[in-house]
């Protein structure tokens, strides 16, 4: 008897954890453009997405992109990141979006706007299009 009580205890303890990534909380089925990096505008353009499998992927200024986000929201944890190879003329805001990008770690999720940010002041600003 006692098995039984703690398989459903297993059971129903593991049906009430879900998604606990920012797709949950509004982040999913939008398609998020870069704005600015810690206040000054982003000239170049840079897209991210959320999935409700918990990864994120976009285009940053010269290659697409994939990373594994790893933590429960409101935290921000980017996996190592996965990006294609191709050389352009904005190599330096690709490095500054990816730089960036991985030193996030809290995430804010408005209807229109999605901020990442992490303790010391760093900011990105995606707004929703």
């Amino acid at each position: 008897m006692i098995r039984l009580i703690a398989a459903c205890a297993l059971l129903f303890g593991t049906a009430c954890v879900g998604d606990e990534s920012p797709a949950k909380y509004g982040a999913s089925g939008k398609f998020w453009s870069l704005s600015e990096i810690d206040g000054a505008a982003f000239g170049a353009r840079a897209t991210m997405e959320f999935d409700e499998a918990g990864w994120i992927k976009g285009q940053a200024p010269c290659n697409r992109y994939s990373a594994q986000q790893k933590a429960p929201y409101p935290w921000f944890e980017v996996g190592p990141t996965m990006a294609t190879k191709m050389a352009c003329p904005d190599l330096a805001a690709e490095s500054a979006f990816f730089t960036a990008l991985s030193a996030m770690t809290l995430s804010e999720v408005g209807n229109t706007t999605l901020i990442l940010s992490n303790d010391a002041g760093r900011t990105m600003v995606f707004k929703s299009e």
